[in-house]
């Protein structure tokens, strides 16, 4: 059984790299004792499906605990908060992804599809058997090759995979049955599934004029129950949390593109540049053109900050 889980959340934050469909964490890196050091749940802002190639133990999605053993697949979307935990060194690989861009490409015509398909997409948290679903497994085996072997072409091939998982994970959730379960009477140990829904907000809409009374209503919360229920699961309060999103946003724009310090700002919801230096020294400990010129400090000092925000593992 896993461990218990905590009233912390850890926000893990990870980065596709330039020119590419997915971030791919595979190999022998990845044979190891899982949630050993682990104290809390976590959370990141990609779409993460995992492949367990060898090994047993526990995935905890939630306050829902699942068995898992070689062959599964794990299929969690962004926000959802979870946790491995094995006895044993286990073999998992994994892909993340940004399913909503990929929803954007599937239909790139028709924001309402687009918006029923992110809901489909992102409603649940899964752990599936190979055999009992063996053309999402073959699909996602196929993405990790051709990310390790980058044979030519492997960035098509891999835009067209997805595009077909995602597909096939709206077929898969709309043929599941809902989960009915109320979290909102599930008490302290719900408080994360709570507040989700402020959590995906501001991952879509970072860049608008967003205020905690905006979020609480996405959580059919007052804003001053929002805001203790927030701060009780996260540790920093709504708005700390959105500039932080915001300055992580930052950095992938900075790290794509050669965009001007003051248009960054803009298109990451800040309304001054003043504002936007401020908040990225506070996160980041540095200035903005700074952190440009020497981007390998983004792993150490992204961020031990209350909510104990990491970049990946």
């Amino acid at each position: 059984m896993g461990r218990k889980k905590r009233d912390t959340i850890e926000f893990r934050f990870y980065e596709i790299p330039q020119g590419q469909s997915c971030l791919a964490l595979l190999g022998d890196k990845w044979i190891m004792v899982y949630g050993k050091d682990d104290k809390f749940l976590h959370f990141h802002n990609l779409f993460e499906v995992g492949y367990c190639r060898n090994g047993s133990g526990d995935l905890i999605l939630d306050e829902k605990v699942c068995k898992y053993e070689s062959e599964m697949l794990s299929v969690i979307p962004a926000n959802y908060p979870h946790s491995t935990y094995s006895t044993q060194p286990n073999f998992w690989e994994y892909i993340f992804f940004d399913a909503e861009d990929i929803i954007r490409q599937l239909f790139p015509d028709n924001p309402s599809q687009q918006r029923e398909a992110a809901e489909i997409v992102n409603k649940r948290a899964d752990i599936v058997y190979e055999y009992q679903h063996p053309e999402m497994a073959e699909i996602i085996k196929r993405i990790m090759e051709e990310m390790r072997d980058k044979k030519p072409y492997y960035l098509e091939t891999t835009r067209h995979l997805l595009k077909s998982f995602v597909l096939m994970l709206i077929r898969f959730q709309k043929t599941m049955e809902a989960d009915t379960r109320s979290f909102s009477e599930g008490g302290d140990k719900a408080v994360i599934m709570n507040i989700r829904p402020a959590l995906e907000y501001v991952d879509r809409n970072y860049a608008d004029c967003i205020k905690a009374s905006d979020l609480a209503k996405k959580c059919n919360m007052s804003e001053t129950h929002f805001r203790r229920v927030f701060d009780e699961a996260i540790k920093m309060s709504p708005m700390e949390y959105l500039n932080l999103v915001r300055i992580q946003k930052a950095c992938m724009i900075m790290n794509k593109t050669d965009h001007s310090m003051e248009v960054v700002a803009s298109e990451c919801g800040f309304t001054t540049f003043s504002t936007f230096n401020r908040n990225f020294r506070k996160y980041l400990n540095t200035s903005p053109y700074q952190w440009k010129k020497n981007k390998e400090n983004y792993v150490s000092k992204l961020l031990d900050y209350n909510i104990n925000a990491l970049k990946g593992w």
